[in-house]
């Protein structure tokens, strides 16, 4: 309703102006609409031909006039009619946009040099559209056939020089154009008249491409090229060549590997002959010469340590070339040093090599490359510039993601400075593998990942960087780059006891390859959290185990105490105190006492003459009881039972009178069977040593005296209490005691 509604009121303003005779009401627009709308309709569908434009006629060969017009193809079905008129005559051509924008008369209608008038007439179902009428002289749009070159050929005798023959015809101008087989660009030549043309100032030995076209002389249009032609020049002497050195270490044998290379020179015939090559060399300021022949354009040589010169010279039917040199530094001659820095960079197809000139004389420069894969240096190559600053190479010379070694020789003169190496890549790819990681020093949120160096003909390019990826078990993923120089990185703020899925991404410049995807699990606890806790757990029952122990100790039953403090027995406690009477203590050291009874092996150290007299006993009783136990207990004599233990005295009871015991009593165990005569012995020893010891006769008691006549005192068997036995060294056993 809306659109029927603005359509009327558009109406109402256009009527008046188409019909101002009219009434105009709504039933009147309408009629209108109706009667306008298709005739509206069949204007806007209405689309011309385009008017041909740029309209060019060319006479091939005096027989065919062809001409061409803009636009070439057209949208909706048009034909074309090319009319021209010429001497009064007119002739006209058909052509369609099916079969191109072109038409072509026949030499029998149009004959130069005539001037006609050509103009271009497009017709479609909508209409017609003529161009631009143009004028045309014949003479001036002639194109004559292309040459036919018969023969490319050097004369004999005459150096690079070829000889060109052509099919005569009626053309007055010429081009020629040459170059080498090898190379792309085009030379050209421009001659008039003749059907032979003596092409100079070539390459001898070089193979050369020939073409020729031609034109009339009052024609502005030049006919197509010739077929080509090709030709080689003369032969001549060998040009120079270029030559290079591999400096090999000294040997075990004192001898120095010198690999030498040569190869043709820039600007050298590419089909130059060669039979062979001379190679002379020999220690500086020396007249001793070692020549050497060969047909390879590589020697192998063993040179001294000292300067050497070296020269080689290719030879051909002809003749020698001149000698190319070279000297050869002696190993302790030290090289000058020019280049401070040396960059790589490609630039489109090529790459490029650049290097600052730090010292002034120096002119010449020799760069070497090779892969850097190629231990044997198979593949080397190397080219010497001259008056630059920089070396190019197109990329399609060398290996796609392969590293090269290039090095920057600079030469003065015959002596060779010192290289500055570098490292490019001709084309970059991503690397044929990820790095291969492992997991390290994993803890309760922290975690090292290291990883390994992918192998140089893996790489395909100069590795920039690295990036981790690790995620948690169902969680979001995370990335670290590092730098191409680390080789390890540590991942922090992880999750307690949860499992993460780690890979390492190599990339370059062209991008990026990942390793195989590791596992780990973070640690529940950490070492640092179980020190404190087990010291806290292990100081605890430390304190529960002193307060026990000091617990029990302060009760009355303890059994602990017994075990820890046993109780020790007191000598003046024991009943030989109260015999001896209260002077014991006084005279007594206990000290002493302990000591001459403490352990195996130690001596019983005399003792003051009153006590000895106390503790004599009857000897022979002493060694019958001794004997008895011996014989029943293996060697062992315990005569005490719980804590007190009894001790043997080895002490006769009848001794001969004025003698003492000399020397110590030893606390041995008593052999089993031993000489009643070695006891003897003994005893007597023992009272000597006492007898010494016992103070003069002013302070003597008289009855006191050990070894003295009198009678002896009663043994008494439990007078001493001892944790130890008495062990004798001696026992007599052919002879008995008397009594």
């Amino acid at each position: 309703m809306l659109q029927k509604s603005s359509f009327s009121q558009e109406l109402r303003l256009i009527a008046p102006a188409l019909f101002p005779v009219l009434h105009v009401n709504s039933e009147t627009m309408w009629i209108l609409a109706l009667w306008i709308f298709p005739l509206l309709c069949k204007l806007g569908l209405t689309a011309l031909p385009t008017k041909p434009e740029n309209i060019s006629c060319v006479l091939y060969n005096s027989m065919t006039l062809t001409c061409t017009w803009n636009p070439e193809k057209e949208t909706s079905c048009t034909e074309y009619t090319v009319n021209v008129s010429c001497r009064k005559k007119s002739y006209s051509c058909k052509s369609s946009s099916s079969t191109g924008a072109s038409c072509s008369f026949l030499h029998q209608m149009i004959t130069p040099p005539d001037t006609c008038s050509i103009g271009v007439t497009a017709q479609n179902v909508d209409g017609i559209i003529k161009s631009d009428v143009t004028r045309w002289r014949l003479s001036e749009i002639m194109k004559s056939i292309p040459p036919e070159i018969l023969s490319v050929k050097p004369i004999l005798g005459v150096k690079k020089m070829l000889e060109i023959k052509w099919k005569p015809n009626s053309s007055s101008k010429y081009i020629l154009r040459f170059k080498t087989i090898n190379c792309t660009h085009w030379m050209e030549v421009n001659f008039t008249a003749g059907n032979i043309y003596n092409l100079t100032g070539l390459k001898a030995s070089t193979e050369y491409g020939i073409a020729l076209r031609c034109r009339d002389k009052l024609s502005r249009i030049w006919s197509d090229w010739s077929q080509e032609k090709t030709g080689m020049t003369e032969d001549e002497v060998p040009h120079i060549l270029d030559l290079w050195r591999i400096l090999k270490p000294v040997d075990v044998n004192g001898s120095r590997p010198v690999r030498l290379l040569w190869k043709k020179a820039k600007g050298a015939p590419v089909l130059e002959k060669t039979l062979g090559y001379n190679i002379q060399y020999s220690p500086e300021n020396n007249t001793n010469v070692t020549e050497m022949r060969t047909t390879n354009q590589t020697l192998e040589l063993h040179l001294g340590s000292e300067t050497y010169t070296v020269s080689v010279t290719s030879y051909n039917s002809l003749g020698n070339s001149i000698a190319a040199t070279l000297r050869i530094p002696g190993v302790h001659e030290k090289s000058f040093q020019c280049i401070k820095a040396v960059k790589a960079c490609l630039v489109q197809d090529q790459l490029v090599v650049e290097w600052p000139r730090s010292c002034q004389d120096v002119d010449t420069w020799v760069v070497e490359w090779f892969p850097d894969l190629d231990s044997e240096l198979s593949a080397f190559s190397w080219e010497s510039v001259s008056q630059v600053k920089n070396w190019t190479i197109h990329r399609d010379k060398l290996t796609p993601f392969l590293c090269y070694n290039i090095s920057v020789y600079p030469v003065l003169q015959d002596r060779v400075g010192e290289p500055y190496s570098i490292q490019a890549y001709a084309k970059e790819g991503i690397p044929s593998k990820g790095p291969l990681a492992k997991v390290e020093n994993i803890g309760v949120k922290t975690a090292t990942i290291t990883w390994e160096e992918i192998p140089k003909e893996k790489r395909n390019g100069f590795i920039s960087n690295y990036t981790i990826f690790y995620q948690a078990e169902g969680g979001k993923e995370f990335s670290k780059t590092v730098d191409s120089s680390i080789l390890h990185y540590d991942l922090e703020s992880l999750t307690r006891k949860t499992s993460y899925t780690v890979r390492v991404m190599a990339s370059t410049r062209a991008g990026g390859t990942s390793g195989p995807r590791i596992n780990f699990k973070t640690l529940s606890i950490s070492l640092f959290e179980i020190i404190p806790t087990t010291c806290l757990i292990g100081g605890g029952f430390l304190m529960l185990i002193v307060l026990t122990v000091v617990f029990d100790f302060k009760r009355q039953n303890s059994k602990l105490a017994p075990l820890c403090c046993p109780d020790v027995p007191n000598p003046a406690e024991s009943s030989i105190a109260t015999w001896l009477g209260t002077n014991f203590k006084d005279k007594v050291n206990l000290k002493k006492f302990d000591n001459s009874v403490s352990t195996e092996d130690k001596t019983l150290k005399p003792c003051p003459s009153d006590l000895i007299d106390k503790l004599v006993v009857n000897f022979g009783s002493v060694l019958e009881e001794a004997f008895t136990e011996e014989a029943g207990k293996s060697q062992e004599n315990i005569l005490g039972a719980e804590k007190n233990e009894y001790v043997t005295s080895p002490y006769r009871s009848d001794y001969s009178s004025g003698k003492s015991f000399e020397g110590p009593l030893n606390l041995t165990e008593i052999p089993s069977r031993k000489s009643h005569h070695q006891y003897w012995e003994m005893a007597k020893d023992i009272c000597s040593e006492a007898k010494e010891e016992l103070p003069s006769p002013g302070q003597s008691s008289g009855p006191d005296h050990l070894c003295g006549d009198r009678a002896p005192n009663p043994y008494l068997k439990n007078s001493v209490t001892t944790r130890e036995f008495l062990k004798l060294e001696e026992v007599p056993d052919h002879t008995k005691r008397e009594v």
